[in-house]
Formats: structure tokens, sequence, C-alpha cells
């Protein structure tokens, strides 16, 4: 089974309109509510491609339910941790700039998190595969990440990580199947500046020796490197499109290789899909749509890189 974590989830109230002035009254002109959280995303993928999964973490209240109903409508069955609080509302403000005003989120107790790791020591197994990603929730540490890639590793599931640069590098010594920083990630986890190709690969490479097994380190408008745990280095091209909206774009990539990967254990394949799946959600207002993510996969172009 395929399962996501999303520590911190949010219902993503998506507002546009032409401009806003502080201060005063502004009125939108369209919006809507969106099940927002990087886990989450992915599993909206992951069964939009044909893979059954389930999404965990913690929600509560009637913007988790909300989540928890958007979710069963695109097929995805939801096994979250219900807590005493209520899950949060971002506000997305689109106009000549985009704002984005994103709440804290609930504290997560200890006995919230003992039910949720509870239930992945019952579950796991080594033809699993779990996806955790984006940051902690309140009342949170990094300790908690280390624990669930130790169990995954424990338990022989293939452990998929995508988080910010403490969280990740926290986690490097239990191998995570697949990390997936992008260049400014990359730059700030060695606190480095990043001006070339040939330095991509360098740090990549560091980032194995210190346990990741397979690394993508995104390039935005560069497409992509990829370096496998067998020591081959590809590198994807992007497709022609308009970006409308990046949010998402990473988690698609991630979700959209390891589905791959599941199905043909052919990396060129995989990353082929991974930055159609990639580019296919920024060009849409949400998450990609099987029929897209078809129509970009051929115009995406890999190499083999020599080094």
């Amino acid at each position: 089974m395929l399962y996501t974590i999303t520590f911190n989830p949010a219902v993503d109230l998506v507002m546009s309109t032409d401009h806003v002035t502080l201060g005063e009254l502004n009125r939108v002109q369209r919006d809507e509510y969106v099940a927002g959280g990087k886990g989450i995303n992915m599993s909206v993928l992951l069964k939009r491609l044909g893979h059954d999964n389930i999404a965990t973490g913690f929600l509560g209240g009637f913007t988790g339910e909300f989540i928890r109903q958007q979710l069963l409508t695109e097929g995805v069955q939801p096994e979250f941790v219900e807590v005493d609080a209520i899950t949060r509302i971002n506000v997305k403000l689109k106009a000549a700039e985009e704002t984005e005003i994103n709440a804290k989120g609930p504290v997560i107790h200890q006995a919230d998190i003992d039910q949720l790791f509870q239930y992945f020591d019952s579950k796991l197994t080594g033809e699993d595969v779990v996806f955790l990603a984006g940051n902690t929730a309140p009342g949170m540490t990094s300790d908690h990440y280390v624990k669930i890639a130790k169990l995954c590793k424990e338990k022989g599931a293939r452990f998929v990580l995508d988080t910010n640069k403490d969280l990740l590098t926290a986690c490097l010594a239990y191998q995570p199947f697949l990390i997936k920083p992008n260049i400014h990630e990359l730059a700030e986890i060695f606190n480095v500046e990043i001006q070339s190709h040939q330095e991509v690969i360098y740090y990549a490479r560091e980032l194995q020796q210190r346990g990741g097994r397979n690394v993508i380190i995104s390039l935005g408008g560069d497409g992509a490197f990829l370096l496998t745990e067998h020591g081959e280095i590809y590198q994807s091209s992007v497709p022609k499109g308009q970006v409308i909206n990046s949010v998402g774009a990473g988690d698609s990539m991630v979700a959209g290789f390891t589905a791959k990967y599941i199905e043909s254990q052919d990396y060129i394949a995989s990353l082929r899909q991974g930055a159609a799946c990639g580019s296919s959600t920024a060009f849409s207002i949400g998450i990609a749509q099987l029929d897209t993510v078809n129509q970009l996969v051929d115009e995406i172009k890999i190499t083999k890189i020599g080094v």
C-alpha cells in the first residue's frame, strides 16, 4: 500500500481579484476552497495515476471534515487521527502580486502522535511506500520525522521524503528511498552558493553519501537532475506552457516519479513522468489531471549525464 503523511494540513481559501488595497474593503471576483497539504497533494495525484493510497496525518473540526470529504471524492482513503482542534485555513490571495497568509495550525499532543505511530507500526510491511511531506505541526519536532524514517527502515518500507533542510538532513541516516530538494534548498543545506550544474551534482552526491538513495534536484525552468542509487545521473527538460500556479508542482513530481518507478523500476520513464506531473500541475489551477500529464510526457526529454 502507498501511504501519505501530512502533519499540518489546511483548507486553502484561494481568492482572486485585480488588486488589493490594505486598510480598505476589498471584494474578490472568484474564490474556492481547496484541500491543501503536500501529502494530500501527493495522494490526489497518485490516485489520478491509478494508485490506491491511504492519506494520514491529523485532522480536526469542520475544516478537517471538508478535507476528508474531498479526499473521498477523489477516491483516496483517509485514515487521519482526529484531533480536538480545528484544522487551519490558509488564505491564498491572487492579485497583481500573490500574497499568502498561512495559519499556524493546531497543537498536536503526544497522545495524537502516539496513535499515528501505533497505526503505522501495525500496518507497515516491506511492500509499502510511505510519503512524508511538508513541515511539522505545532507540538512536533524533528524527532517525530526521524521516528517515521526509522520505522520505515525497520519494516523495510520505502520512505519518500520531501521537507525542509533540517527535517530532511535529520532523516538521512535512515536511507530514504527518494528525497527532492530544489536547488535553493540544496544550497541552504550546505550553506553555499550553487552557480553551476556541476556543483548541483556535487552536492547532490554529498546527500547520497549521507544516506539519500535516490536524489532529485529540481531546477525550476532548467528541469531537474536525478542521481540514482546505482550511480546514474539524468537530466529532464521542461515542456512549453504557461505557469499558472506552482503550488503542488514539487509534490506532483515526487508522486509521479514514484508511481512510475513502482510500476516499472525504470528511472528514465519515472523521471519523465515525474517531470510531466510537476509541469502539468504548474500549468493548471489545481493538481494535475491524468490527460494533461499524458499530453506532456512525450515532450519531456531525458539526457544521461556522464560525469
